[in-house]
């Protein structure tokens, strides 16, 4: 299976065009990556399956969706490649929220190009979610558990956004550990690209 094949297979359909903006933003990444922190070097070597694709498994769960969120985007996972899967949907907006400087920095220069109408906000999430309105679908990978998570999207949650969340092999745990705060409308997505790996889909939040 082609790389544009496997694409459309996680994502949905996708442009060639789009796809052409993926394979520049590995490039540049990988630039970026050798000066900064923007992933873990040891999957560096899997960037495509393990970040690029794992992270555009999104769109087909949230096709409809115009405005997103991205919290903690960090080297862009999954918010710059949701930026770039979203750029020719005129109707779409994404803010992509990075209080590290440098990663920031990474973002606004990469997506510069790939995808112009993303909003970067070198911002804490606390300070963007209490003055943004409510998106559709709020997303992050690799940024707290759950319950963290939770407490901090609960103004969006409360006023109807959708939750998309990446979660590793331990996500029983920490679903197990949220409960004794929260009520979930919840649904366990298992990973198109890592079957010990699932998205949370989180539609409705209620405090215990």
């Amino acid at each position: 299976m082609s790389r544009y094949e496997a694409l459309c297979a996680v994502a949905g359909p996708v442009s060639r065009e789009t796809f052409d903006k993926l394979l520049a933003f590995e490039t540049i990444f990988r630039k970026w990556a050798a000066r900064i922190n923007l992933a873990a070097p040891s999957t560096l070597s899997e960037l495509w399956t393990r970040h690029i694709l794992d992270s555009a498994q999104l769109l087909s769960l949230a096709r409809d969706a115009k405005r997103w969120a991205d919290i903690g985007s960090g080297g862009g996972f999954p918010g710059a490649i949701m930026a770039i899967l979203l750029n020719d949907q005129l109707d779409s907006s994404i803010i992509l929220i990075e209080s590290n400087g440098k990663k920031a920095a990474f973002l606004r220069n990469v997506l510069a190009d790939l995808a112009g109408r993303a909003r970067i906000a070198p911002e804490r999430a606390e300070t963007v979610i209490s003055a943004q309105p409510a998106p559709d679908v709020v997303t992050a990978r690799a940024v707290a558990p759950l319950r963290d998570l939770l407490t901090l999207t609960e103004p969006w949650m409360e006023a109807g956004t959708r939750a998309l969340f990446h979660k590793g092999r331990d996500f029983r745990s920490e679903v197990k550990s949220a409960s004794d705060t929260w009520n979930l409308d919840l649904v366990e997505h298992r990973s198109a690209v890592d079957p010990l790996s699932v998205v949370l889909e989180i539609d409705r939040i209620r405090r215990v």
